[in-house]
Parts: structure tokens; sequence; C-alpha cells
């Protein structure tokens, strides 16, 4: 086993807790597969079977929604210690819902269902670490849900800057998405973003700047929401 392995492994969620040797020592008998691929290559189709999940070992990959139309939508990306399947690949459906694609060259290892069981079966971290890693996924699709539920480009703003000012505590929030990250995240064109930041900034409500966005009225910030 390349040495390498377990050490990515024990710096992401499914392994947290685990040292490198107990990493080893838990894999060491499961039927995993490590796949390189290269930029623009497709890991898993919209569709097709999911039989395992994959965690990112190297390089960066997104998750794409390709619609009839040919529109692409990017609702996630992902790098090194991100998992992709794990709430897939357990379902009665077990059917990607989204594309894969590798941004640059990645390298993904594959942990099969049945050794996903066997884990959670040796290991009470293990099993832990996975129900936590499923409660998370799900939260944040439930909030994906409700973005998407907003009508107007004003409140999928307004609700991210609320979450983001409880996560951080603090009025002027870090941001580290890109702008057209966050329009893709809405659901939105990046102009129009753009444009409601600015007509927002304007109006008093929020300042920002290169890498911040600092919310100057945060009840009025919060009455956009009902």
């Amino acid at each position: 086993m390349d040495r390498m392995i377990p050490l990515y492994l024990s710096k992401s969620m499914l392994f947290r807790g685990f040292s490198p040797d107990d990493v080893e020592k838990a894999i060491s008998k499961s039927d995993y597969r490590l796949k390189k691929y290269s930029k623009g290559e497709l890991i898993a189709i919209e569709g097709h079977e999911c039989s395992s999940i994959g965690i990112v070992m190297s390089g960066d990959v997104v998750v794409q929604k390709v619609y009839l139309s040919g529109k692409v939508v990017n609702l996630a990306k992902l790098s090194r210690g991100d998992v992709f399947g794990e709430v897939i690949v357990f379902s009665n459906q077990r059917e990607y819902p989204a594309t894969i694609l590798s941004q640059k060259s990645s390298t993904v290892l594959f942990i099969s269902r049945e050794n996903i069981i066997t884990l959670c079966k040796q290991d009470e971290r293990f099993l832990e670490n996975f129900m936590t890693q499923l409660s998370n996924k799900i939260l944040m699709l439930n909030r994906k849900v409700e973005n998407l539920s907003l009508k107007t480009i004003r409140q999928k703003i307004c609700r991210f800057l609320i979450e983001e000012y409880k996560r951080q505590k603090a009025l002027k929030l870090k941001i580290t998405t890109s702008r057209r990250d966050m329009a893709e995240n809405f659901g939105i064109p990046r102009p129009s973003l753009s444009r409601e930041l600015i007509n927002m900034r304007d109006e008093g409500l929020i300042d920002f700047g290169k890498g911040y966005i600092e919310v100057m009225d945060i009840e009025a910030i919060e009455d956009f929401l009902f």
C-alpha cells in the first residue's frame, strides 16, 4: 500500500481521529480502488449506478447538473478529503443525481458499499464519522432547497449573509468564494448578483470589497426574509 494513502485519508472527515497507522489497519482488507483522472475527465455520470463512495485524494472535482438545453450549473466543488456518493450509495435508488467532473489532474479513492458496512461494524469511530458526514450533507442539501424556495435575488443574498453572520459571529464577513461561484450556488446570473449587491450597498445595507462583505444593518437584512 502506498504510504500516502493512509496519510491523506487520516485528514478526511471519514477517518477523523484515526492515525495513518489506524487507517492502514482499517482499510488493509478493504477492496478499495484508487483511480487517477485528467483535467475534464468524467468521474461519474448522472443516472449511472453508484456502488461506492469516493474520497478526493488530490486535485479538485466539481459536481454539475447538466440540463437538456445544454445549460451547466456547478452544484459543489470538492477538494482533498471531501467525500461524494455517501448519501446515494445506501438509498433504494442508487443513481448519481448529478455529473462529477475532474477540474484538474485528480485522484479519487473509491470504497464499495459492502466495505463501508464492514468498516462501520469494525470501528465505532468510523461509524460515528460516517453518520456525521451524512448529517452534514443532508443539512447542506436542506439549505440548498430552502435557498431555491426564496423568490428574489435579495432574499438569497440575505439568507447567505445571515448564515455567514451566525457562523463567523461577526458583521464583517470573510468571503472565500468567488462572485461566480456564489451566483451559481444561488442559481442566478453573476451580473444579476453583482447588480443587487451594489443596490444593497447604495441603500446602506452592506458594504463590500475584495474578500469581504460587511453587514451594516442586520435587522433590515433579516426583515427581507419575511
